[in-house]
């Protein structure tokens, strides 16, 4: 919650989420940040590409049902610095890192508003 909190209030209106249960606390996520919590139909991947995309990143760093308790708060960060520095074909080789921080420079952007 602290890290969806330092988002500018635009960019943290809602959130879609898959139907696992590790989303159980989506009311008290919502009450803690303003943030309206949306869940994609069950057996629906086509309404979450990207999560879909990322899940297929994260297997190369961690098996399917891994236990991410097990792992450092900084191994975590560091997968997610490589997977927020690594290029992507859909982003034009771009990486998301680079475009978010142009997203967060840019003062006039739709989504800022």
């Amino acid at each position: 919650m602290r890290t969806l909190n330092e988002l500018p209030p635009p960019l943290r209106r809602t959130v879609t989420w898959d139907q696992g249960t590790e989303m159980a606390r989506h009311l008290e996520i919502t009450q803690a940040t303003g943030t309206r919590i949306y869940f994609c139909d069950s057996g629906s991947p086509w309404q979450r590409g990207s999560n879909e995309n990322t899940n297929g990143l994260l297997r190369q760093y961690f098996p399917k049902s891994t236990d991410l308790s097990v792992h450092s708060a900084r191994e975590l960060a560091r997968v997610e610095n490589e997977l927020n520095r690594r290029p992507r074909i859909t982003l034009g080789d771009r990486t998301p890192a680079d475009l978010f921080a142009a997203l967060l420079a840019s003062q006039s952007h739709p989504s800022l508003r």
